[in-house]
């Protein structure tokens, strides 16, 4: 089949790859321009007590917006070593957004996108952006499809490291920034829309979580040598982190992405080192096949169950963990069908709003480094 290109990035499903004489308009335009980049004009409908809510959560919620300006900006040079266009960051969040079905992230990143010219249409042109559309739609649907091989295809596609780091982190937020927006949507009790017939991915399975060996990088991480001040600067401030140290001499291929996601993670800590915020990361990882993130944060009289299957454990575990793993696997696995519902298990287990909003953040922080670890090591 012959593959085009559209210049047009109004459909909720894209083809990434067309030219067409006409250019049509995105379905929300003015999404471009919310001035919440973040949450996408959510937290302006919340009142009385999700309001307070939101405020005590404004460290988090500023992080978030931080790293969304530094991973989108409105201008963008390319270099030898960092190849990736506005374009190319554009384009992999409308498509991690498609995948998460969140309407919202999808009308806000295609907006954004509409505007911008696509790569010329070379073969190599083509190949690079193919490359890039489906290393990012399996990554945010499915982790587990992320191998050694599927990194080589980007590397022959002309990624370079830092490119590759880059874009692991924009799938990334994306997939957060898609968690937090649907839990937010949820306590809202606003109505959700989704696409019927969408097929959720399995777990990983279980023999990923037998293997006991120490995390391994799978690319060359940044040498002291060599490393530039901001790379140093973001080195100094992660490297105590318990969450990033063993992945962060890798992350510093981008410094700046890695100082905003060390900002973030120093800010939610006390949100997710909380027995609800551990298990809720465990079942997250459970579901993505991060094992290394697993074996961190699965507490010890779930663990077993857990290994088998989410669903499993849910029958040996107390009322209050029946309610995290039911939610936190739900928000996991589809995002877009996240619902007041889903949260009612927590509400019955006597959770505040608060409490509620740390399952929420730590389960999306969690699908965020389940992703890092699990594309870029084993």
């Amino acid at each position: 089949m012959e593959q085009r290109r559209l210049k047009s990035h109004s459909h909720w499903y894209h083809e990434t790859q067309a030219t067409l004489a006409s250019r049509a308009e995105p379905l929300v335009p003015e999404a471009a321009d919310i001035e919440d980049r973040f949450l996408l004009g959510l937290a302006a409908l919340c009142e009385g007590g999700l309001r307070q809510t939101l405020q005590e959560a404004q460290p988090a919620l500023l992080a978030s917006r931080d790293l969304y300006s530094l991973l989108f900006p409105s201008s963008l040079t390319a270099s030898l070593t960092h190849t990736l266009t506005l374009y190319d960051r554009l384009s992999t969040a409308l498509t991690v957004a498609q995948v998460t079905g969140v309407q919202r992230l999808c009308n806000h990143y295609a907006a954004r996108l509409n505007p911008l010219s696509g790569p010329d249409s070379s073969r190599e042109s083509n190949r690079r952006l193919t490359q890039i559309t489906e290393y990012a739609r399996q990554l945010a649907m499915q982790p587990t499809l992320i191998d050694e091989a599927a990194l080589q295809r980007l590397d022959e596609a002309g990624l370079t490291a830092p490119d590759i780091i880059t874009f692991s982190q924009i799938i990334g937020f994306v997939c957060y920034q898609a968690r937090v927006a649907a839990g937010v949507h949820a306590l809202l009790a606003l109505p959700v829309r989704w696409i019927p017939g969408v097929t959720v991915p399995p777990d990983a399975d279980e023999c990923g979580f037998t293997d006991q060996h120490s995390w391994q990088p799978r690319l060359t991480p940044v040498e002291l040598r060599y490393a530039t001040h901001s790379q140093l600067e973001a080195l100094t401030f992660c490297q105590p982190q318990q969450a990033l140290s063993r992945s962060t001499w890798l992350l510093a291929h981008d410094g700046d992405a890695l100082y905003g996601w060390g900002q973030l993670i120093k800010v939610l800590e006390e949100q997710t080192m909380t027995p609800e915020g551990q298990l809720a990361a465990a079942v997250a990882a459970r579901i993505n096949g991060s094992a290394a993130c697993f074996n961190r944060y699965a507490p010890e009289a779930l663990r077993s169950a857990l290994k088998t299957g989410v669903d499993d454990a849910i029958g040996s575990a107390s009322a209050v963990d029946r309610a995290v793993i039911q939610t936190a696997a739900q928000l996991t696995r589809s995002p877009e069908r996240f619902s007041a519902a889903h949260l009612q298990p927590l509400k019955e287990a006597g959770f505040s709003l608060q409490r509620m909003m740390n399952v929420i953040f730590s389960t999306a922080l969690a699908g965020w480094n389940n992703r890092l670890m699990q594309s870029l090591g084993s």
